[in-house]
């Protein structure tokens, strides 16, 4: 045998012993082991809480925000009853309160929809969006080449008032809960109109130093870019406290949820509680529209000068905004309705008073009665709406509210208007002052305390 044949005998024969008789197992290629994955473990939420004390740091931010909303109002206050009259040269009173008729229009019909998107879409979606309408506002007014301008900047302001401040209200509601909900629209309406006040005493001293235009109007382009820029960076939505409370506060609705016709007619009219208390607060802006339009035009006939009626402009809101700090969470020690109803009353005072003053202290006193019965019933009625509205659809009659609200200030400004053109100024104050006496009147009649019952 050749020795390549005996190696491959060799070779052979050792395969064959590996097969038959070895021991060795053969070569097998281990399984790959995948490794071993821990559970993934879901992020932890907090848990929502209500109460003012829980969501501070968010409350005071939306309170800081409402502050600008307000301070964009206060810096028309002063300047454009002036305006209307120096610059363009308008005699009719009812044109002259044109402005007012749109933005009070707009603002209505903006607080309607804003519930209803703040229900369906989430608050602070639409509280920037308000911030965005509010953008060519004082750019606008500045540079106005005629009034059909500032009535169309008016509409702009109405629209974005409506989205911004409506979303401040829903979102400090949501998250005060029901416990302190007077304090917290107390505190809400006390930065609005506080700023409101401020404004229109900053925008008079401008004016008195450089003029009605461009200058005053430039703290609006600064309120815009800081409310913006608060909405986008530091706000955070808040409907899901609204499911919170819903289960904690209140038992399911047994009819379902009502639709927006259903809820329109019931905030409107049908319920007692809820009607009253929008019929006060179309009431309370009437006169607030006729303050806003009419008091300027007033002081300055007695002889005020430009800066006085700065002043004066702003004693009312700063009154208002103050006594907000007490006001809303005095309704929720002593109820909300006798607060309404003696806030009505002490208006329509406050108003006659204006009416038969021809100097500055009584102009000033009047101002001061008009703005404590103000800050009597603006938070209190907010927080009437909270206490009956249930939570899955509390933002639309808010909404349906500040409709009913905001749209005084049309209805006041027109029927101040058309008295003032056919009797005169102080004809139509004194028409106003009896409205709002009635205004109490029916609600001390109709309306139901809305305070739930305290647990001892």
């Amino acid at each position: 045998m050749t020795p390549w044949r005996r190696a491959l005998a060799s070779r052979e024969s050792h395969a064959g012993s590996d097969v038959s008789g070895s021991l060795a197992p053969p070569h097998v290629t281990p399984a790959v082991t995948p490794p071993v994955t821990p559970p993934v473990t879901p992020p932890v939420t907090p848990p929502v809480t209500l109460g003012l004390r829980e969501n501070l740091a968010q409350f005071s931010l939306l309170v800081l925000v409402n502050g600008f909303v307000g301070a964009m109002v206060g810096m028309e206050r002063t300047i454009l009853p002036a305006l209307a009259e120096q610059e363009f040269h308008l005699a009719a009173r009812t044109a002259i309160l044109a402005f007012i008729v749109v933005f009070g229009v707009t603002k209505a019909l903006t607080n309607y929809f804003a519930g209803r998107l703040s229900d369906r879409y989430g608050r602070r979606v639409v509280l920037i969006a308000g911030w965005l309408v509010a953008i060519p506002v004082p750019f606008t007014l500045m540079w106005a080449p005629s009034w059909s301008w500032v009535l169309w900047a008016n509409g702009l302001l109405g629209m974005s008032q409506g989205l911004t401040w409506s979303t401040t209200v829903i979102m400090k509601i949501d998250l005060a809960g029901p416990k302190n909900r007077g304090l917290a629209m107390g505190l809400n309406e006390f930065a609005g109109y506080f700023a409101v006040a401020l404004a229109a005493l900053a925008t008079g001293a401008m004016a008195g130093r450089y003029g009605l235009r461009p200058e005053p109007f430039l703290l609006g382009v600064g309120f815009v870019l800081c409310g913006l820029a608060l909405s986008l960076v530091l706000v955070r939505e808040t409907k899901h406290h609204v499911d919170t409370e819903a289960r904690i506060a209140f038992e399911p609705p047994r009819e379902g949820l009502p639709s927006q016709r259903e809820l329109f007619w019931r905030t409107s009219l049908l319920d007692r509680n809820l009607s009253s208390v929008s019929q006060a607060g179309l009431v309370n802006n009437l006169n607030d529209g006729m303050a806003w339009g009419l008091f300027p035009l007033l002081f300055g006939a007695a002889g005020m000068s430009l800066a006085q009626i700065g002043t004066l402009a702003a004693i009312y809101p700063a009154v208002w905004g103050l006594g907000q700090l007490f006001t809303g969470a005095l309704s929720d020690r002593i109820g909300r309705k006798g607060l309404i109803v003696c806030g009505m009353w002490v208006q329509a005072v406050g108003i006659g008073v204006v009416a038969l003053s021809d100097r500055f202290l009584g102009f000033a006193l009047g101002s001061v009665l008009l703005g404590a019965g103000t800050a009597m019933v603006y938070p209190t009625l907010l927080a009437a709406i909270g206490d009956v509205a249930h939570p899955r659809w509390r933002a639309s009659s808010v909404g349906i509210y500040r409709f009913w609200r905001d749209m005084g200030y049309a209805v006041g400004a027109l029927l101040a208007g058309f008295v003032a053109d056919a009797f005169g100024i102080p004809a139509a104050t004194w028409t106003i002052a009896v409205l709002t006496l009635a205004s109490g009147a029916l609600a001390a009649v109709r309306m139901r305390e809305t305070l739930p019952a305290r647990e001892t």
